[in-house]
């Protein structure tokens, strides 16, 4: 029997997908507790406790501190998962992730730097440490000089210019111009809006997908004022509500990927 398991979604979507895809379904907004056994997945179902129900597919879209072991067991039940779990897995962890998709973007001339916990990294131009493992625009600061690194820390030139993210669903992408009140930018301040897709980042944009396998990725650049376009992360689990296009495309693309 098909039964999907949805995790990370909240209601508004996982209501339309019910009326979109109408096959059973086990909803969570938070990770649910799973299990393989004899190669098969199981579920723990919503609100009772120890009862579990065997899954065919899983979509996840949810980024959670504690995720990573549940990804993992994903990838190793091997069944059938939107985005592909070992995609996701090779992309959740910060360094891991830019190290691989660095051997693969074109536009990886920007030397990054790294320093492990306790110890102070010196650089020659403005720059930006970056720690943790969130992919929401969250732990990084600018400094100059010298940074204490608390835990591991990857450092990266301050580029000014444009931020932009590269968002692809299946066949479909669009380039979207992050915005924010300060050098952080990201997709969420009211500003952030489509512009057109420059060629080379998205033919760069989905060669990374491919890479990794991600039938879905948001692949974020910088590009400088003097046109120098660097690559700076692949996020595996992109924001799809904040443009109702995205939305609308993203709910039809998991209704068909069900179907």
């Amino acid at each position: 029997m098909e039964r999907v398991l949805i995790v990370g979604l909240d209601r508004p979507e996982i209501e339309d997908l019910k009326i979109l895809a109408a096959v059973p379904m086990i909803a969570s907004p938070v990770l649910p507790r799973i299990k393989i056994e004899r190669g098969e997945l199981f579920a723990e179902r919503s609100g009772a406790a120890g009862s579990f129900l065997p899954i065919t597919r899983v979509v996840y879209h949810g980024i959670f501190d504690d995720d990573f072991d549940f990804i993992s067991a994903l990838a190793l039940w091997g069944g059938t998962c939107l985005p592909n779990a070992l995609g996701m897995m090779d992309c959740r962890l910060r360094l891991p992730c830019l190290a691989r998709a660095l051997r693969v973007s074109r536009f990886n001339s920007m030397p990054r730097g790294y320093g492990d916990r306790r110890t102070r990294v010196a650089v020659s131009t403005e720059s930006v440490a970056k720690w943790g493992n969130r992919h929401c625009g969250e732990n990084k600061e600018r400094f100059t000089d010298s940074w204490e690194c608390v835990e591991p820390t990857v450092i990266e030139e301050f580029v000014i210019g444009q931020a932009v993210r590269i968002m692809i669903i299946g066949d479909r992408a669009w380039q979207i111009s992050l915005t924010g009140d300060d050098w952080r930018k990201s997709i969420h301040p009211d500003a952030a809006h489509f512009t057109d897709a420059d060629p080379l980042l998205l033919e760069d944009s989905r060669r990374l997908a491919a890479h990794f396998g991600l039938e879905l990725a948001g692949i974020d650049y910088m590009i400088g004022n003097d046109g120098t376009r660097h690559l700076l992360e692949v996020n595996h689990i992109p924001n799809v509500d904040r443009f109702p296009e995205i939305r609308k495309a993203y709910l039809e693309y998991v209704a068909r990927w069900i179907g």
